[in-house]
């Protein structure tokens, strides 16, 4: 599994937004030092009493925003749509392009059982082959039917603060070790204590 993050924006603007309901502007003391934006002291209280209060009152969270290329296992793909509330996400095609070259072992993730990616690679071979199109349609069903489910995938991910927060919780401690490393990666986030606190 990898996990690459691309952008992440919205933070100055969100938490100049948490001070809205009660038009507590005059008290931020986020600025920007030397190009980065050092979050001050009363500007992390309030996030933190927000957050603690729950996800109805930390809606700064939702405007924090992280887009990430993610490469997993079709496994791990499946428990991750659970979470719909603030991801978007663009995959690459499978339909597309699996009949495009040999699948190897790089193609997934930890151990496939021998003999798999011959059969899958043999098949590929004869979609290449096929002339008509009714067999090439039948053979590449097949494949796509039978990919493991450890098969990678990369998907390029948006995800709000919120979301990422709500997995964060939903998924310490998973058995899948595929959590473990999406969970480091959202701590190495900048103000991960908004995600992991």
């Amino acid at each position: 599994m990898e996990i690459q993050t691309i952008i992440l924006a919205g933070t100055s603007i969100a938490l100049d937004a948490m001070r809205n309901p009660y038009k507590s502007w005059d008290r931020t003391d986020t600025e920007y030092k030397s190009g980065a934006l050092v979050i001050g002291p009363k500007d992390k209280r309030l996030a933190l009493d927000l957050q603690k209060s729950g996800p109805e009152h930390a809606k700064h969270l939702r405007m924090i925003m992280v887009w990430a290329r993610i490469t997993a296992p079709r496994y791990w793909w499946q428990q991750f749509d659970t979470y719909r509330v603030g991801v978007e996400k663009i995959s690459t095609s499978t339909m597309h392009t699996l009949m495009r070259k040999h699948l190897t072992e790089k193609d997934f993730e930890g151990f496939v059982f021998p003999g798999v990616i011959d059969s899958l690679n043999m098949a590929i071979d004869a979609w290449g082959t096929a002339e008509d199109p009714k067999e090439k349609h039948r053979i590449e069903m097949n494949v796509i039917r039978n990919l493991p489910q450890s098969f990678l995938q990369e998907r390029t991910v948006m995800m709000s603060y919120a979301a990422i927060r709500n997995m964060y919780k939903q998924r310490k401690g998973h058995k899948l070790e595929e959590w473990a490393q999406f969970l480091k990666w959202a701590d190495g986030l900048p103000n991960a204590w908004m995600i992991n606190e």
